[in-house]
Formats: structure tokens, sequence, C-alpha cells
């Protein structure tokens, strides 16, 4: 007998969409206006986090930022979001990563909630952009939750939302802060990515286009099964 989930709550940035790369090149563009130089390998390090948590990443590469006040940070984080904001206009349905919209119709097809769960303040206007706001039942970001990733609440409050026991959800991810809140949460993990920085998924795939509804079904029910 085969167990479906009641829901699948899906991260936004490297999930639906990669909107990682407006992320990296807009706090690029406002620690450059500090004379803080940041790169691909440090932005790794930003990934799954919120807001203010990566503004105080990049201001401890400099010492002299340390003197800031709360309020000259909060201008700076509001800056780096304006420059996000300006760059994602450009996105569409066309930049939906590969095997994501035939996951979400599958999880129709078979009754199962969706939800999103993202560090983002912009996710709602993401998913406008993306033509897939209709697709999901809740959506939590950064302004619905007081402890972001890797603190499982993005991820409870999506299955308190939707009524849905914990054990009974799968959440998918390619951060490790947000790998780390499934986890926490004692949903099932997938995770999207490298094994070297997710080894603690319950399943793990290379890429999106490898999220296949079935074979993520019976991955979740061998564990149902081992437990």
């Amino acid at each position: 007998m085969t167990f479906y989930p009641k829901a699948f709550i899906y991260d936004l940035d490297g999930i639906i969409t990669d909107t990682a790369e407006y992320h990296f090149l807009a706090w690029q563009k406002m620690a450059e206006e500090l004379g803080i130089h940041i790169d691909r390998t440090f932005n790794e390090r930003l990934k799954g986090i919120g807001r203010m948590e990566s503004l105080q990443l990049i201001l401890s590469l400099d010492p002299s930022a340390s003197n800031l006040s709360v309020d000259e940070k909060e201008q700076l984080a509001l800056k780096k979001n304006e420059y996000y904001l300006e760059m994602i206009e450009r996105m569409g349905p066309k930049d939906i990563l590969p095997g994501i919209e035939e996951l979400l119709h599958a999880n129709k097809q078979h009754g199962i909630r969706i939800a999103l769960g993202s560090a983002s303040k912009n996710a709602k206007h993401v998913l406008d952009l993306l033509g897939l706001t209709a697709e999901f039942d809740y959506i939590v970001d950064a302004s619905t939750v007081k402890k972001g990733k890797p603190d499982p609440e993005t991820f409870t409050a999506a299955a308190d939302a939707l009524n849905v026991p914990y054990s009974e959800c799968i959440g998918i991810e390619d951060s490790a802060a947000g790998l780390e809140a499934i986890n926490s949460a004692n949903m099932f993990s997938v995770a999207v990515g490298d094994k070297a920085h997710l080894p603690n998924a319950d399943y793990l795939v290379a890429a999106t286009n490898e999220l296949k509804f079935e074979e993520i079904i019976n991955q979740y029910n061998q564990k149902k099964a081992a437990n």
C-alpha cells in the first residue's frame, strides 16, 4: 500500500525559480558602495537566511562597519531590496525551474496541499511574476515568522495553517539552513544540490528536473516503513 503525504512545502529560491543570482548581484552592488567585495563563494553563506542576517555577514568583512546604527543597517537592507526588486521585474513563467510545474501538477492530481516556505519577504511578488500564485494553498515568508531558517518555524507555520501533521509533510530545499529547518520539524526532507553541502537529506537529487513525484513518494514510503 502506498502512503501519500498531505502537504508539500516548497522553498522558493533555488527550487521554484532561481532568484539567487539576483540576490547575489543586489548584495554585491550594495556592498561595493561600502567598499566591501563579495564573491560567489561568499554568497553561498547567504543562501537560505534572512535579509538582516545576510547583511550582518557582509558587514563583518569590514571592521569599520561595526559602528553602524540599527537604522543605518536597515537602510542598507532596504537599498539592497530595492536593487533586487528592480532586477526581478524581468522575470516571468520562463524562469520556473525545470520539473517544478510537473511536480506541482502531480501534487494537485493526488489532492496534496501545496505551501511555500520562503526566507524572502518578496515571495508572493515572485510567485505573481511567475504566474504560480494560484497553485499554492498557503504562503509563508519572512514577514510571517518570528524565527527564520534554520529554525523550523517557516515549515511548521505552513503545516499548522494547512492543519497537516508535520510527519505527513514533505519539505523541498536547496540550502543547508532550509534542510536543517525541515529536519528539525520532523518532516520528510528532499534536497536539491550537492551531497557535500546537504548530507542530511532524506532524499537528494542534483537538480530540479530530477524531482519526480513517484520517486519522491517511493522514498517517503521507504522511510515510513523503516520507522
